[in-house]
């Protein structure tokens, strides 16, 4: 059973979440996986909306902060509202990164890098599975 904490965090057990998601969100969100590059839903598409987790539906992204940064994700210069991701350093694969969470469900999503264009010079690269679009007509 799902249960949302006075803290508001969603908490669920590995089986419910595996039986939420597709075998990609789960790997994505639950067990830190990635997409490989250009392969995801969201890369590429030019519709409008609201990118949301695909865990949880918080609110993560607009569209209109998406751009084609050439590296194989979607990548965002900054999110839709900064208390709805979280950002822990991540040391794995012999690199230190910095980690983009949701901040509801704890969802891994990708990463934050510096090198991003104006005016925040932030790239939030993140996996489309671990987004849904809400669009907007």
């Amino acid at each position: 059973m799902s249960d949302t904490k006075t803290d508001g965090k969603v908490r669920k057990s590995e089986a419910e979440w595996r039986k939420e998601l597709t075998p990609m969100q789960y790997a994505v969100l639950r067990e830190k996986a990635t997409e490989r590059p250009f392969t995801g839903e969201y890369e590429h598409d030019p519709r409008k909306g609201t990118y949301v987790c695909a865990g949880c539906g918080q609110t993560l992204f607009e569209s209109d902060q998406k751009f084609d940064s050439g590296c194989g994700w979607p990548s965002f210069s900054k999110p839709a509202i900064e208390s709805h991701v979280d950002e822990e350093r991540d040391v794995s694969h012999g690199m230190i990164r910095t980690e983009v969470l949701c901040s509801k469900c704890d969802g891994h999503l990708g990463h934050v890098f510096n090198d991003g264009p104006g005016p925040t010079g932030l790239r939030y690269c993140i996996n489309s599975a671990a987004l849904k679009l809400n669009e907007t007509k």
